[in-house]
């Protein structure tokens, strides 16, 4: 279960990364409306929220299962 997790976390931030790059790539194309590009950051600061957040979860998943081995 770690082990996914891990790969998860890695998947949400890669996205995010990718995400920023496509939003920069968009703002800089000209067009008169960067509706796409405000969309991409936005999805962006999503993925890095779960990126955190499953960080979080792990970690504490994690803890209290080694917690209760040593019980």
């Amino acid at each position: 279960m770690t082990k996914l997790s891990k790969y998860i976390e890695k998947a949400w931030i890669i996205i995010a990364i990718i995400l920023v790059i496509d939003g920069i790539l968009q703002l800089t194309k000209a067009t008169e409306s960067n509706d796409k590009a405000y969309m991409m950051f936005a999805f962006a600061a999503l993925a890095c929220f779960m990126y955190f957040f499953k960080r979080n979860f792990r970690r504490r998943f994690e803890a209290r299962k080694n917690d209760s081995l040593k019980k």
